[in-house]
């Protein structure tokens, strides 16, 4: 995790907030200790870092499929492949960003673990903010730190 965005975050002395915007039903906002009410999953992971070699840091923290399946993306349920085109873009405060698909953390298809954390070896995030953990990485350039925002796209326009 970035020490400024951490020490930014640390010095402002409110709880970190992430906001669920896009195809939703139900957009939300949350806070580490809204994570920390969910069902709690545990991660020991080891990945590459670019500027410190290999990290091993243990997560905990609730599956981002089950906190974007609560937010109610609008697959069209009359088509049943529908939730496959749905795109999920994290941002995080420092202006790191990623992207996934919703076939990547879907139990039906990818099922990759993926979680938002609340704890990074057993300290709570709660001014930091939650992370993104994808544990099947083994480089850690998709763990996104300090997450202020998860977009869930399905409206994108199809290749002709």
């Amino acid at each position: 995790m970035s020490q400024t965005l951490a020490a930014a975050r640390t010095t402002a002395g409110s709880a970190a907030e992430l906001v669920l915007t896009g195809d939703l039903d139900r957009p939300s906002r949350l806070t580490v200790p809204d994570l920390l009410a969910w069902p709690q999953h545990a991660a020991e992971v080891a990945f590459g870092c670019a500027t410190s070699g290999v990290r091993h840091h243990r997560f905990t923290g609730p599956l981002l499929h089950d906190v974007l399946t609560a937010a109610r993306p609008a697959f069209d349920r009359a088509r049943r492949k529908d939730r496959l085109r749905f795109l999920i873009a994290v941002r995080g405060a420092d202006g790191h960003r990623t992207l996934l698909s919703w076939a990547e953390i879907d139990p039906d298809f990818g099922r990759a673990p993926v979680l938002l954390a609340a704890t990074l070896d057993d300290t709570p995030l709660d001014r930091a903010g939650a992370q993104l953990v994808l544990p099947q990485d083994r480089c850690g350039a998709r763990y996104i730190s300090g997450i202020e925002a998860i977009h869930v796209d399905g409206g994108y326009t199809a290749w002709t």
